[in-house]
């Protein structure tokens, strides 16, 4: 493993966190956009209580609006875009210009769709760069401990908005066993005790949800 700065692998976690972020709100926004259209015009009260943020939109239009790509709204997609760019910035020497590139054209896709008649076309485009961001980061970076840290940020961002949607039981057996397959092999601190608890609830036949939130929450250690 690579000697890398404490200060360098918590933005290399939060690249994680932020990137898979953006790519899950973007896909839950368009699923919750539809059903707004054509079910429930105040389903985003519903999907900002799953979500656990502060319901601060006053109407449908104005949440397609801000959620999106409001800068001053610090749920917003684009807000947690610029997060994981702020990380990915400073992180050049670690990961490289190509994986940075993406985030970049993310950015750039965000920043289209605010002005469009159409937003979920550029979310579409977003979520394939975040895609291509996470392949590129497979393919490009030498350093396992590199690529495993900004993979545990993603699995545990991922645990944690599973467990407050109450995803089905598979997709989070698959989570807990990609995150407990990969930690161990970085150099993040973390409580073992907590992670056992997350394997054994995963094995339950009843997810209890909101104890795998509170646990993913607290599994890394500064």
């Amino acid at each position: 493993m690579g000697i890398i700065s404490v200060e360098n692998l918590d933005r290399l976690f939060w690249l994680g966190r932020y990137s898979e972020r953006v790519y899950t709100s973007a896909r839950l926004f368009a699923d919750s956009f539809d059903r707004m259209i054509d079910v429930d015009m105040e389903n985003y009260a519903a999907f900002c209580r799953q979500l656990d943020i502060p319901n601060i939109y006053s109407s449908r239009e104005d949440f397609c609006d801000r959620y999106i790509s409001d800068e001053n709204d610090p749920n917003s997609i684009y807000s947690n875009l610029m997060r994981a760019y702020d990380n990915a910035i400073v992180l050049r020497n670690e990961i490289g210009s190509e994986p940075i590139t993406y985030i970049q054209l993310s950015v750039y896709d965000m920043k289209k769709s605010k002005v469009s008649r159409a937003p979920l076309v550029g979310l579409q485009k977003v979520e394939d760069n975040i895609l291509a961001f996470w392949g590129i980061v497979d393919d490009m970076i030498e350093d396992e401990n590199i690529r495993n840290v900004i993979k545990i940020g993603k699995r545990i961002e991922r645990l944690d908005l599973y467990g407050r949607l109450q995803m089905n039981r598979e997709s989070i057996v698959r989570e807990v066993h990609r995150l407990v397959g990969r930690i161990a092999r970085t150099n993040l601190h973390y409580d073992e005790k907590n992670l056992e608890e997350l394997k054994k609830l995963a094995e339950e036949e009843q997810i209890d949800y909101d104890r795998i939130v509170a646990l993913v929450d607290t599994l890394r250690k500064d």
